[in-house]
């Protein structure tokens, strides 16, 4: 997660650096706190696969990373933010596709067995949840960037996806089909309106 937020601007022996710190060091205690019977857990906290213990936790430490080294040159010049999109928009999408087909290890994968039928059934519910919130972010974030800008744009496409995926990971085990198509939607949109405020505070998260 930190990685794509500081794309550009990082040395790899940094990167290595902080790999290790947040693997050891950090997720271990936000995991701890839900998952190892923490405080969380004792408060009734439910984060079946991580948004929070997992996604949040990464999202706000690219967050600080990338405030910490400024945008990339170029990024935004005299007030104007000056698109840098992907060199290559087949690969992107390819990148987001192998993750959402990741992601159903690491949702369905946290019912932790397969043995029984219940086990069976929860975990291919799961999947379709997980499926379906990520396909109505995809799906959400699309039409609400043509409306605000008049085109379509896939990157906005994508980024729904991977919201939406994060958006039902807390909750995938126990929302409804109909739910779990909210919950994507609403992170479709969410995602659009995270990027545009990232912008006006020239934050740069490639």
């Amino acid at each position: 997660i930190v990685s794509g937020a500081v794309a550009g601007r990082l040395k790899f022996v940094a990167y290595l650096i902080y790999s290790a710190y947040i693997s050891a060091v950090v997720y271990p205690i936000s995991g701890m706190w839900k998952w190892g019977g923490g405080i969380a857990a004792a408060e009734g906290f439910a984060d079946f696969a991580g948004s929070i213990v997992v996604h949040c936790v990464g999202g706000f430490a690219g967050l600080a990373g990338a405030m910490m080294l400024g945008p990339r040159i170029g990024r935004y010049v005299n007030g104007k933010v000056n698109p840098m999109p992907g060199h290559n928009l087949t690969f992107v999408t390819l990148g987001v596709f192998i993750l959402m087909i990741g992601w159903y290890g690491f949702n369905p994968g946290s019912q932790l067995t397969y043995a029984s039928t219940v086990d069976a059934n929860i975990t291919t519910y799961i999947g379709v949840t997980t499926t379906l919130g990520g396909c109505a972010g995809a799906i959400t974030a699309m039409l609400f960037a043509w409306f605000k800008w008049g085109k379509p744009d896939l990157t906005m496409a994508l980024n729904g996806v991977l919201a939406g995926l994060v958006g039902v990971t807390a909750n995938c085990n126990q929302i409804t089909i109909i739910e779990s198509l909210y919950i994507g939607g609403i992170a479709g949109i969410l995602v659009v309106l995270g990027i545009m405020l990232l912008d006006k505070l020239k934050i740069d998260d490639p």
